[in-house]
């Protein structure tokens, strides 16, 4: 197996709409601080958006969600010199590792996934498509295409980093040695709680803070918080431990000396929820503002989307290309390489 220079890392997001603060804790913050140590691979998943939502009136929306994600990307500190921002439908090789790779799992394995269940109970499918069954299946190819050593996911996508994992397993066990096995990186936030206090920040349920939001939007956000429901008045003692509000003072208000001062009181009963939501968001906009800074000057760029795209994408297609190859020679696929000579020159007549 030819080994890369410097191990990789492959991760991404399905262009559905902006990124919000738990896209930042569960995967973002990761992607930034390894850039620098691994090659990385940061995917804009678009057809894996096809396995919930195929109809033509969402398709249309996803060349503007493309744009916001990639800004989004570029404005926490991604760095397009060293880091390949890539579109996956325009890498055509995806779909051929994506077929091999459904050869070697069983319909059953596929069902157990767990975050199966939960996208079927979130969005009422009582009968998944063979696209949807099979996402882990289009993950793996993203992944193990690149021959990937390390993917940062939020919690809820190990599973499918696991079932990746098995492919290598069960391919290099069947062909030789071709792939190493992908591990997966949790963020130290596994799962943010969204701002209702529900389990996990969503754009589909309409609790995330975007990373992109003015303020304003992000103070209107944090007053409208779900606390402590037990908590009728300001000088009720009050519960600090899973208090959405808390949370996320831990995580983003880097004055500890506040925030346990915070905490002190309100156990207590001496500071109200007003006064505790609009010191975070005080600290949620410094968080913020210079995000949002970097990402208006990158929108001033017209053509820079593309510009990143083009090239990132060229550079994914020439490693997918090469990990082919290496595929099919494992596998004995290799077979008529002089007609496979003649139909790569006749068809680079017709490009």
């Amino acid at each position: 197996m030819a080994t890369p220079l410097r191990n990789r890392i492959l991760t991404g997001d399905r262009p559905t709409g902006k990124l919000h603060l738990g896209h930042y804790v569960g995967t973002l913050e990761n992607r930034v601080r390894l850039q620098d140590q691994y090659e990385c691979f940061f995917i804009v998943a678009d057809l894996h958006t096809l396995t919930t939502r195929p109809e033509k009136d969402v398709i249309r929306e996803v060349p503007a969600n493309i744009r916001n994600l990639v800004l989004d990307e570029l404005s926490v500190g991604i760095d397009p010199a060293t880091s390949h921002i890539y579109l996956q439908s325009m890498v055509p090789e995806v779909t051929v590792f994506y077929l091999l790779f459904g050869m070697l799992v069983s319909v059953p394995r596929l069902q157990r996934v767990p975050t199966l269940k939960d996208v079927m109970r979130d969005l009422e499918i009582h009968t998944p498509s063979l696209g949807l069954l099979s996402y882990p299946v289009l993950q793996a190819a993203d992944i193990l295409m690149v021959r990937a050593n390390l993917v940062p996911v939020g919690k809820d996508q190990s599973s499918h980093v696991e079932v990746a994992r098995e492919f290598v397993r069960r391919f290099n066990t069947l062909y030789g040695e071709v792939f190493p096995e992908p591990e997966a990186l949790i963020g130290e936030v596994p799962t943010l709680v969204g701002t209702d206090g529900q389990a996990k920040m969503s754009k589909s349920l309409d609790n995330a803070i975007y990373l992109s939001d003015d303020a304003t939007t992000v103070e209107r956000k944090v007053m409208g918080m779900y606390t402590d429901p037990t908590r009728l008045r300001a000088t009720d003692p009050g519960h600090v431990e899973g208090n959405p509000v808390f949370i996320y003072h831990d995580i983003f208000n880097p004055d500890k000396d506040e925030v346990e001062d915070l905490k002190r009181r309100y156990r207590l009963g001496q500071v109200g929820d007003v006064e505790v939501k609009r010191k975070l968001a005080r600290a949620l906009n410094a968080f913020l503002e210079p995000i949002r800074e970097r990402r208006r000057e990158l929108d001033q760029q017209p053509e820079l989307v593309e510009d990143v795209l083009f090239h990132g994408t060229l550079r994914v297609r020439q490693e997918a290309q090469a990990t082919l190859e290496l595929v099919r020679a494992a596998m004995g696929l290799d077979y008529f390489p002089e007609l496979r000579a003649r139909l790569r020159e006749g068809s680079s007549k017709f490009l």
